[in-house]
């Protein structure tokens, strides 16, 4: 790997200081940051939460001004919004439940970021994750990890990178808690290093999700119906795309025990609702999977993640084509809300193997049968 490297800028302590320590390190650093917000001010630029605001550029900026590195603000706005901000609303639409963040890192940050910095010549791009990059001795192919702190790893929304981005990526934080990463910035003196974080979703700052899905589909935010199991109207939701699986708030349905939404069925408009136990589903299917070593496994034992915050748990494994793109997968006790949209994540150990789309989830899982 070369010594030259443009490190993706968010205004944010980790990203100033993964910039800091390669310096340190040796290496002729660039900063950039993606520009993504909206031209037509769908996300204002002013809105110090977004990750991208003109608080979050000037932040950037002043980090390089005190590194003494030159900066580069980069026009990302029409791929975000082709790329990520469409397909949240897509699947959405579709009842489904996404992760724009996970699609955000394979596409924007490991993909046109790459080709920028290809265009400005450096050799790699670095960015604040806490995650780490190893090399297999014997295969010589590069291993997705997880940061050693537990707390923030963020190697579940990695695992589209790919042999050709990992050669080419540094995870400069890695090694290194939160705490530790805050320590650093103040020793560096840079001028992020008691910033807060931000929670939200960049082009969302409001986390007001019913109203920015509304504004492009309005007919999916009228009143339908909300069925029990058994087929039986119980009440009236309204809107689909308000609600996602597990969701228990805003149902407003009377019951002798606390109802969830179950199931969305966008074509007709229907919430179903259960209780607790309905939720646990112990089979699932996952396409669009990204094997990190480039080749897929056969059946195999693995610990597995159906959602970020969400525990890893034992799981059994099963391609259902012979590039492995698709999997069948069962766990070896039920899962609370398995989300179609959401991305399921394969571990084995601190290594991320690959991970891939919820498609469809198996049947109700009381007698631990699918």
């Amino acid at each position: 790997m070369g010594r030259s490297v443009l490190v993706a800028m968010s205004g944010g302590v980790d990203s100033s200081v993964a910039a800091a320590l390669l310096k340190v390190r040796g290496f002729d650093v660039v900063g950039a940051t993606m520009k993504i917000w909206d031209e037509a001010r769908e996300v204002s630029f002013e809105d110090p939460r977004t990750c991208c605001s003109l608080s979050a550029v000037e932040d950037a900026m002043a980090v390089c001004d005190r590194l003494e590195i030159p900066y580069h603000l980069l026009e990302f706005q029409d791929y975000f919004k082709a790329e990520i901000v469409e397909n949240f609303c897509r699947e959405y639409f579709r009842g489904r439940t996404p992760n724009p963040c996970v699609l955000c890192n394979t596409r924007l940050k490991f993909a046109h970021f790459l080709r920028e910095a290809e265009n400005l010549g450096c050799d790699a791009i670095a960015t604040g994750h806490y995650a780490k990059i190893d090399r297999d001795d014997e295969s010589g192919a590069y291993l997705l990890r997880k940061g050693n702190d537990a707390d923030k790893d963020q190697s579940y929304f990695l695992y589209g990178v790919t042999q050709r981005v990992l050669g080419r990526l540094l995870f400069p934080v890695g090694n290194y808690t939160k705490e530790q990463v805050r320590e650093l910035a103040a020793q560096h003196r840079l001028p992020v290093a008691q910033k807060g974080e931000s929670q939200e979703i960049c082009f969302i700052p409001d986390n007001d999700y019913a109203s920015f899905l509304e504004r492009r589909f309005p007919h999916a935010a009228q009143p339908g119906e909300i069925r029990d199991l058994d087929g039986n109207r119980i009440g009236t939701h309204r809107g689909y795309m308000n609600y996602t699986l597990g969701q228990r708030r805003g149902l407003g349905v009377a019951h002798s025990a606390p109802l969830y939404v179950v199931e969305i069925r966008p074509a007709d408009n229907v919430i179903v609702a259960g209780e607790k136990a309905d939720l646990f589903k112990q089979e699932a299917r996952v396409s669009g999977i990204n094997w990190i070593a480039g080749s897929p496994p056969r059946v195999r034992a693995v610990m597995a993640k159906i959602r970020y915050r969400h525990p890893e748990a034992a799981a059994r494994i099963e391609p259902v084509d012979d590039l492995g793109l698709s999997c069948r997968v069962r766990f070896e006790t039920p899962q609370d809300a398995i989300t179609p949209g959401q991305s399921m994540v394969f571990y084995e150990g601190d290594v991320v193997l690959g991970g891939g789309i919820i498609e469809e989830v198996g049947q109700k899982s009381r007698d631990s049968e699918c």
